[in-house]
């Protein structure tokens, strides 16, 4: 089982950037795909992006390609979401997840294990 923690999350203005932070314990995630989701007031949760075990797939959800990052630090058991260029409709909790070893996809009910979240918000 592994256990996760998110981080980086604030106040920030348009334009802006943050980076998020999930850090793992338990067990390495190496083992795990990672995704980050994120849900804004009344609206569904969403996968951000996500990343597989192998690091061989990844995906972002079309608002923040070209915006958003994922990437892992294997020596630091970290997986950071950087966000760029942030817009207010980027406003949300955003949650990390993992997922099997086998998990391609960005869909959350594939994922097992989630963290706390961290707010972001995104206004002038």
């Amino acid at each position: 089982q592994v256990q996760l923690v998110e981080s980086g999350g604030g106040l920030v203005q348009p334009g802006g950037s943050l980076r998020l932070s999930c850090a793992a314990s338990g067990s390495t995630l190496d083992y795990y795909g990672i995704g980050w989701f994120r849900q804004a007031p009344g609206k569904e949760r969403e996968g951000v992006s996500c990343i597989s075990s192998s690091d061989g797939y990844t995906y972002y959800e079309d608002s923040v390609k070209g915006r958003f990052t994922i990437s892992r630090d294997k020596a630091k058991n970290t997986v950071y979401l950087q966000m760029n260029s942030l817009k207010p409709e980027d406003t949300a909790v955003y949650y990390c997840a993992a997922s099997g070893l086998a998990t391609q996809t960005c869909d959350g009910y594939e994922y097992d294990y989630w963290g706390q979240g961290t707010e972001v918000t995104v206004s002038s």
